[in-house]
This record gives C-alpha cells, structure tokens and sequence, in this order.
C-alpha cells in the first residue's frame, strides 16, 4: 500500500450531513448528486464521504458523516444540501481496491504511517468514491482515502 504525502487544493462542495446508518449513503448521495443537477452546476470531482466518528467507538446508528460532491459555480444551500468552501490542506493519501467493509484495515495502516512518520492528524478523513457499487463488483471499487495531517 503506497501512502503519499499531497496537498489538497481549496474547493467548493455540496454536502449533506447526517447521522445514522452507513446504510442511507446511497440515498444521501442520490439527493446531493440530483441537487447539483438541478442547480446546472459543474461537477469538480468524484462524490465523497467525511466520516466524523468511527464504528469501533459508536454504534451503527450513531455514526456522524457528510456526504458530498465538489462543484463550480453559484450556489446557496437548500434543505439538507448546505455548501461550504473547503480550504487547501495537506493529506496522507492511499488508493483503496476492494469492498467498503474492508477499508478499516487501511485507516489503520495509515494511522500507524503517520505515527511513525511525525505527522498529526487535523481533521476528519474523507474517503473518494472513484467508481460505484452500480459500476462494477464490490471488488473493483476504488476508493481514495485522505487523512488530513501537519508535519510535527
């Protein structure tokens, strides 16, 4: 697993924030995906999740996460879908191939990287949703994980 050291550049996202089940991901993600739609924006990049708490230490149904896709253009908010400007930041990055329920293993390996290499994390990590479920088998999904950090 190659992890890499990368800067973010700023951008605007549509979000949705919500807490419960990974489950309404797909339902989440349809809304803020029909959202951008509707508003004839240009999407910026792949949708993506933050997730804020972790299952190892809240229940299914208490899991705090956004779900997004980046844009260009204007545009307010409106029900669930909020949109905010996400500054530049530094990452630890890793490409991910496999099914959903197995990218545990690799927060923690780069948890560990980050440990032994002097880095602190400073924010929530997001996961990059590079292909989907409806595309190809669980196996062949890609998934760009990114773990905001600062050199110590």
């Amino acid at each position: 697993m190659k992890i890499e050291f990368k800067e973010v550049p700023k951008k605007q996202v549509a979000y949705i924030f919500h807490k419960g089940s990974f489950e309404s991901i797909p339902e989440i993600m349809g809304e803020v995906v029909g959202w951008v739609m509707s508003k004839n924006l240009q999407v910026a990049g792949p949708p993506f999740g933050v997730y804020y708490t972790s299952p190892q230490d809240v229940s299914p149904d208490e899991m705090e996460f956004e779900v997004g896709m980046p844009f260009e253009g204007e545009a307010e908010g409106k029900g669930n879908v909020r949109v905010k400007n996400v500054a530049a930041h530094h990452v630890l990055s890793v490409m991910y191939k496999g099914p959903y329920s197995e990218v545990g293993n690799v927060y923690a390996a780069v948890m560990e990287y980050a440990v032994k290499n002097q880095y602190e994390p400073a924010g929530a990590p997001m996961e990059i949703y590079l292909n989907s479920p409806q595309e190809v088998p669980e196996e062949e999904l890609l998934t760009e994980i990114q773990f905001p950090v600062v050199k110590r």
